[in-house]
């Protein structure tokens, strides 16, 4: 009886080890007209003005068998912002806060994946912006995975990401006295990236 137990254990084992081996990397390729970036930053404490990024592209690698990040990108054009409003368009445009023109690219490079359970995690990595690279965490939460339903019929996974960083520490201290422009930045990712 314990001969046949230690076999089972023993093709268990083997079995595992093989689907792990046969597990490998896939590139994702973020869906430009389904990815959205958004920010809320507050303003003199009435209300917190919502923004977007119109212009934004990205790509990762991920062991979805493993869930193990491999590498990823997001890259934002800074002069793409919007807050439905011309003039503060294009004063955050300007060097008070992204400097777009001498800095047109804000840029996110992933370091580390730490997932919570299957669908859910921390993802660390770089952010470059306005000429400065600090670290950032993001919460993870993976929305769905399957075949797209319709149009390219491709397997898709789907995330929400979510973050709070101080603007102040990428050099943006423009109307912080008096908590004129809030120095916390919400940011909000959702996207559909596609196996390629």
């Amino acid at each position: 009886m314990k001969f046949k137990h230690l076999v089972g254990l023993l093709a268990l084992s083997l079995l595992m080890a093989a689907s792990q081996v046969l597990a490998e990397p896939r590139e994702f390729k973020i869906d430009e007209e389904h990815f959205s970036v958004g920010f809320l930053v507050g303003h003199i404490g009435f209300k917190y003005q919502l923004g977007m990024f119109l212009e934004a592209s990205g790509e990762f690698v991920w062991d979805e068998d493993a869930n193990d990040l491999h590498s990823g990108e997001v890259v934002i054009q800074a002069d793409s912002v919007f807050t439905n409003h011309d003039r503060r368009d294009r004063h955050v445009r300007s060097g008070d806060f992204l400097n777009a023109r001498r800095h047109p690219e804000i840029r996110f490079t992933a370091t580390e994946w730490e997932p919570t359970d299957d669908d859910s995690g921390v993802l660390r990595g770089d952010l470059s912006l306005r000429g400065q690279t600090h670290p950032v965490a993001l919460d993870v939460t993976i929305n769905r995975r399957a075949e797209y339903p319709f149009g390219h019929e491709q397997y898709t996974v789907g995330m929400s990401m979510r973050t709070v960083i101080q603007r102040s520490e990428w050099g943006m201290t423009y109307a912080l006295e008096g908590d004129l422009v809030g120095d916390d930045v919400q940011l909000i990712l959702e996207f559909e990236a596609i196996a390629q």
